[in-house]
């Protein structure tokens, strides 16, 4: 009974609190110069990658620590971002998960994107967390492939009659990016055609495979396994 009423006054007391206003915030300047030049591109230079639990479940939440202006280059390269997990615990750890450049002059429809991957590992009190890093980027269309391999055991019959077990290694590959028919004017000025005061955002499609490939081996069971993997993706509602 104690308990029900220590509640009740607890949560009396907060709805019973008056809140003051809040101070009014200053304008911002209108014409706010920006904070890098105009070949120059403001990346943060350090992150850190705090683990909160929320109602759906665990979620990584990334806090940028520091900026500084990075130079446009013309060339889609592989640039370092550092990452700092379980920070201000005996398990912090930095770790190069690695970036893509935003380059200009990119033909129209390509980015550059990741288009391989690395991991590293990071210790932690329970259990050792696998962080993906980004190893290579490439110029690619919105919806493109990208390498990801699988590992299986494969016997091979000899002539002599030997089997031997051996690792085999399958790019399956996997999709990635994203697709958009772009946006549409829905109310156009009437004096003047090319303003328009109402865009529409175009309807989002999936990136999905397109072909596949098969392989065909002999498993560690003695039957014939077959694997289907990804040799090109579009763009699909």
């Amino acid at each position: 009974m104690f308990r029900h009423v220590s509640i009740y006054i607890v949560f009396y007391v907060t709805k019973g609190k008056t809140r003051r206003p809040s101070p009014p915030e200053s304008p911002e300047p209108l014409d706010q110069l920006p904070s890098c030049g105009m070949d120059q591109v403001c990346e943060p230079t350090g992150m850190r990658v705090d683990r909160v639990l929320l109602f759906e479940g665990p979620r990584e939440v990334e806090v940028v620590q520091e900026c500084h202006c990075e130079i446009k280059v013309n060339q889609c390269l592989r640039v370092p971002a550092l990452k700092t997990y379980y920070s201000d615990t005996p398990y912090e750890a930095v770790i190069d998960v690695g970036g893509c450049s935003r380059s200009k002059g990119s033909p129209e429809g390509f980015s550059c994107v990741p288009t391989k991957f690395d991991s590293a590992l990071v210790e932690t009190p329970n259990k050792v967390d696998l962080i993906q890093t980004v190893a290579a980027c490439d110029l690619k269309e919105s919806c493109y492939r990208v390498p990801f391999v699988e590992y299986y055991y494969e016997i091979v019959q000899h002539a002599d009659g030997v089997k031997e077990e051996r690792l085999k290694e399958i790019d399956v590959g996997r999709c990635l990016g994203g697709c958009t028919t772009g946006k549409r004017c829905l109310l156009r000025s009437p004096s003047d055609p090319e303003i328009c005061h109402l865009w529409a955002d175009g309807e989002s499609s999936s990136c999905v495979p397109q072909g596949y490939e098969s392989h065909s081996f002999l498993n560690q069971h003695g039957q014939i396994r077959t694997v289907h993997s990804i040799s090109s993706c579009l763009c699909q509602n």
